[in-house]
Order: structure tokens, then C-alpha cells, then sequence
């Protein structure tokens, strides 16, 4: 792969396939466009060369060619979720000092639907994409940046050690609920988690344990889990319902959420069974979304920085952009704010 001046990999071009292939580039356009008028044997030559290349179409040639585009993509989890609506207000605003437009999509914590939305990112030529990386794998990721597109890692306390990345100490946090509600007495914690394809939940369930041993606790009786299938609050009112319905020596007297929308969701589910908060049951959310204060009964949270993670993930891409730019990992601490959902008022 040729690189640019920098040392860095220049995305193969459409020129390049075109020589690699031994045609034209109007026969190249014709098997990305209009692939039946191209004979097979042909086609098939074009396509080997796209693929032994690396090559990714750009869908915004033609803007480019009467202007340059400054856009930079975004996949978050779910920009439905009131975290990442305040990271992506963060990204916007640092982006907007210097002129950058911003596309924004979410990958709904799907590894599948976050590979699509990388490849159409690629596809209309985006100078640089941040991204919420669901659990797995980076190498998709890591083969967008090796064809020369900038990459940070959003909300990831742990990445790859050529990638920037943002993030806040989520083992910490976790640690820092559980703690926590150690200190106002509970012995039994239930613990409401997401899909396994978000690492953070895994980090916040770890932290959680690392309280329950300091302790002296066996988390294996001292942590009660449900795995939700998503960080919603219908999920979290379907976990504290099925915690609900534990026999009552098995039922925690607190639970720990991994997200705030989750501890909204047990929250209703409490209020529904008339079981006082946090009198029968403490709850703790993970995020301090604005709402978490404005609730009936206060939500206790861990609070992150949400718009100073987005801005200084922004801020991180843009410096990729000078030539002797190096990785860096940032990592926020986390800080636990205390409401009326575990330490009840006067």
C-alpha cells in the first residue's frame, strides 16, 4: 500500500485498481456502477485487484471534486440513550470551532450493524471516525485506520496501543457503587447488566466484585445477576421484576445498574409492586443522566463526564492529523453522586 508523506497509508484510489487490473478507469466506475456492462472475465479481473487492494469506493467524489468535504463520523451504542446524546453534543461542539461536519449513526450494540456503518462511513470519504466499540474484535476498526482514515476509540477504557481512545475508569466506577452500598449495610446485591457485547457492563460487574471480596464477601452469594438484552428502561424493568420474584432469602436489598435508563426501568418496576425505595430496595444507576436527579425518588449514580468525553474525543482526531501525532489514552475518573434511591432524606 502506498503511503502519503507522513508515513501514514493513503487509501487506494480508483486509479490504482485501475493499473492493478490493467483497464481503464472507466471500466473500473463500470464494475462499481454498472457491473452488466462489463464482460465477466473483465469484471471478475476488477474485482480481484478491489480486493487485493483493500480498495473502498468513495461516495462523495463528486461533492470532492467541487469542494473539500470536512466530515467526521460517529457510531455510538444508541444515540437514543441520553449518555450518548450528551457525548455526541460534546463531539459537535469541538468539531463546530473547526468547520467539521458531523454524521452520526448507532450501531444498537450490533458488531454487525457497527461493520456496515464503518464501510459507509469510509464509502463517503469521512476524514476521520470515532467510535463506541461494542465487545470483540478492533479489526475492523483497525483496517479502516490502516487505509488512512483516523480512528479514536469513544467510551473505551481499553483499546489497542495505536489507537487514541477516551474513556472513563468503568472498574473504578463500578467499584465505587458497590462500595457504596456496602457502607449503608447491604450484604446482597443485585447486579442488572446489558448484552455481553458491551465491555463496559463486564468492567462495571468487575469493579462491583472487587468491592464484595475487599469486603470479605463471596461474590458468588453476595452478587445476584440478570442480564438484560439491552440498556433500556423496559430492560431494566423486566431485571427487577425477575428479581422481585426471587424467594425473599435469595433477594438482594440493593441492585446495581449498569446504566441509568436500566435503574429508571427497576425503579418503575419497585413503584408498580409498591416496595419502598430505598426503604426494601437501594438502587444505583451508572452515567447521571439529567434525569437521574429529576425523578420521584433521586437516583444515586456514577457520574461521567459526558460532554468532556465526546469534546476531547473530538479533540484527539483532529490532532491525528499532524504527522507527528501519537496515540494517546485518556482516561476520566468516574464520581459517585449520592440521592434519595439508597440514603433516604430527613
Amino acid at each position: 500500500m502506498t503511503t502519503k508523506a507522513n508515513g501514514r497509508p493513503r487509501r487506494p484510489s480508483i486509479t490504482d485498481v485501475a493499473r492493478r487490473a490493467g483497464v481503464s478507469v472507466g471500466t473500473v466506475s463500470n464494475v462499481l456502477n454498472r457491473p452488466d456492462q462489463v464482460a465477466p472475465a473483465t469484471r471478475e479481473r476488477v474485482q480481484e485487484a478491489i480486493e487485493a487492494l483493500g480498495f473502498v469506493r468513495n461516495a462523495s467524489a463528486r461533492q470532492l471534486r467541487a469542494g473539500t468535504i470536512r466530515t467526521v463520523g460517529a457510531i455510538l451504542l444508541d444515540i437514543g440513550n441520553p449518555f450518548f446524546t450528551e457525548v455526541a453534543r460534546g463531539i459537535e461542539d469541538r468539531l463546530a470551532s473547526e468547520d467539521y461536519t458531523l454524521l452520526l449513526s448507532s450501531s444498537d450494540e450490533d458488531p454487525e450493524r457497527e461493520a456496515r456503518y464503518l464501510r459507509l462511513h469510509e464509502e463517503h470519504g469521512v476524514q476521520g471516525i470515532l467510535v463506541t466499540p461494542t465487545h470483540g474484535s478492533l479489526d475492523r476498526i483497525l483496517a479502516v485506520r490502516d487505509r488512512g482514515i483516523q480512528v479514536v476509540l469513544l467510551d473505551a477504557a481499553a483499546g489497542h496501543p495505536d489507537v487514541s481512545s477516551v474513556g472513563v475508569d468503568d472498574v473504578r466506577g463500578g467499584r465505587m457503587a458497590a462500595e457504596h452500598l456496602l457502607e449503608l449495610g447491604h450484604r446482597r446485591i443485585g447486579f442488572v447488566s446489558g448484552p455481553d457485547t458491551v465491555a463496559a457492563c463486564a468492567r462495571r460487574r468487575a469493579g462491583a466484585v472487587e468491592a464484595l471480596l475487599a469486603a470479605g464477601l463471596d461474590p458468588a452469594d453476595a452478587l445476584v445477576d440478570v442480564a438484560a438484552p439491552s440498556l433500556s428502561a423496559e430492560a431494566g424493568d423486566a431485571a427487577m421484576t425477575e428479581l422481585l420474584a426471587l424467594p425473599a432469602a435469595a433477594r438482594p436489598t440493593a441492585t446495581f445498574c449498569a446504566n441509568d435508563l436500566t435503574a429508571v426501568g427497576a425503579l418503575r418496576a419497585l413503584r408498580r409492586a409498591d416496595v419502598p425505595v430505598p426503604g426494601a430496595m437501594a438502587v444505583v444507576g451508572y452515567d447521571d443522566i439529567p434525569v437521574a436527579a429529576m425523578l420521584t425518588v433521586p437516583l444515586t449514580s456514577v457520574r461521567q463526564p459526558m460532554h468532556t468525553i465526546g469534546w476531547t474525543a473530538a479533540d484527539l482526531l483532529l490532532q491525528e492529523a499532524s504527522p507527528d501525532a501519537e496515540p494517546q489514552r485518556v482516561l476520566f475518573e468516574p464520581e459517585l453522586v449520592v440521592r434519595g434511591s439508597t440514603v433516604a432524606g430527613p
